[in-house]
């Protein structure tokens, strides 16, 4: 679950997600051969992998995601071998939760494990990048990856996303809850509209090294720096350069607040990243919109924002906890009003990220 920062990670910038309390587990042992053989219990699916012919990418379903984190670990080095893996899960799929990448890092550490040798959890996270982008499609960055990698207790991490340095961020919250609410609107992150922003922002940093011949990507334009130029970017990548250089500030700031302990700042902070992503990036939908209108305006709700890619899934909200029950129930009535059907709620708490279970 994304915190703060969103659609930062592939403009270099910073992130601040933490690993939640749901999981895709994977069961894995070894077998004879060149071959893995997966069995998916939630989908009732079974498909086999040749490590030595690779099938094709882009086939548009969950094969993509395994078989593309099987060919990044080959080309790491990896020395993966047959293997019989059985998989489950509790990640909303299509949530902006991290699903994808919960797949696919689950099902890279149990090949590496049975491959030997210690894993290497930022490589892990790399590698299942690389299916997302070359397998999958969807030309994503690297957070989901690395806070499922990387996840630590009780804490975010403040992932700079060109250095992959992750610096954990106390978030116990003994007197406040993280609620989710998720509007059960799906989202294809394969689909144009995701790959488009990725493109706007990339024209922007062509237009930009006209006047600021250094910068290699936008998380090196600074607030002060864009402000004189933005009139010379043309619509909408004016707008989309706007929020990943204020996003990327944001995200600093909304650290710094966790670690002083000001919750109400780190909300207001909430607040102001899902506007911007709903009038400068423009991926937000309506029901994204109530949910977050609604948190905005709830007292004892610090903040809310959506999370994930954009275009459905879940807002998330930090309630005192007294708050938090109140707010969904108002949630869910509006929502039902509104839009003729209930969403799914539920709070989390900053989970470990991948591990092995024994």
């Amino acid at each position: 679950m994304n915190l703060i920062g969103e659609h930062t990670d592939y403009n270099d910038g910073f992130v601040l997600p933490m690993a939640i309390d749901r999981a895709v587990v994977v069961a894995a042992a070894p077998r004879a051969g060149r071959r893995v053989r997966v069995l998916s219990i939630d989908l009732g699916e079974e498909i086999e992998i040749d490590l030595d012919h690779p099938g094709e990418p882009r086939r548009g379903s969950w094969v993509d995601h395994v078989e593309g984190v099987v060919r990044s670990l080959v080309r790491r080095g990896v020395a993966l071998a047959g293997a019989d893996l059985v998989l489950t899960g509790d990640v909303p799929l299509g949530a902006g939760l991290s699903s994808s990448a919960a797949l696919e890092v689950a099902v890279g550490m149990a090949l590496w494990s049975l491959a030997g040798g210690p894993v290497d959890r930022v490589a892990l996270a790399l590698a299942a990048q690389a299916a997302e982008n070359d397998w999958v499609g969807t030309r994503s960055g690297v957070m989901d990856p690395m806070i499922a990698a990387l996840g630590a207790a009780d804490c975010a991490l403040l992932i700079d996303c060109r250095s992959l340095e992750a610096t954990a961020v106390p978030l116990a919250l003994p007197d406040h809850v993280i609620a989710v609410i998720d509007t059960r609107v799906t989202h294809d992150l394969a689909s144009s509209a995701y790959n488009q922003r990725r493109s706007e922002c990339e024209r922007g940093v062509e237009l930009l090294r006209r006047w600021l011949p250094d910068v290699a990507a936008l998380r090196d334009v600074t607030p002060a720096d864009l402000e004189p130029l933005a009139g010379q970017l043309p619509e909408p990548v004016r707008r989309r350069c706007r929020h990943v250089v204020r996003e990327n500030a944001r995200t600093i700031d909304a650290a710094a607040a966790l670690r002083a302990g000001d919750l109400v700042g780190f909300g207001r902070l909430m607040n102001a990243s899902h506007r911007s992503l709903r009038d400068d990036y423009e991926v937000s939908c309506p029901e994204l919109d109530l949910l977050a209108d609604l948190a905005a305006a709830t007292p004892g709700v610090l903040g809310g924002r959506m999370t994930g890619g954009g275009f459905g899934g879940c807002v998330i909200a930090l309630c005192e906890r007294a708050a938090e029950q109140p707010f969904i129930a108002a949630a869910a009535s509006a929502f039902e009003g509104r839009f003729g059907r209930v969403p799914v709620a539920f709070s989390s708490r900053a989970a470990a990220g991948t591990c092995e279970v024994g």
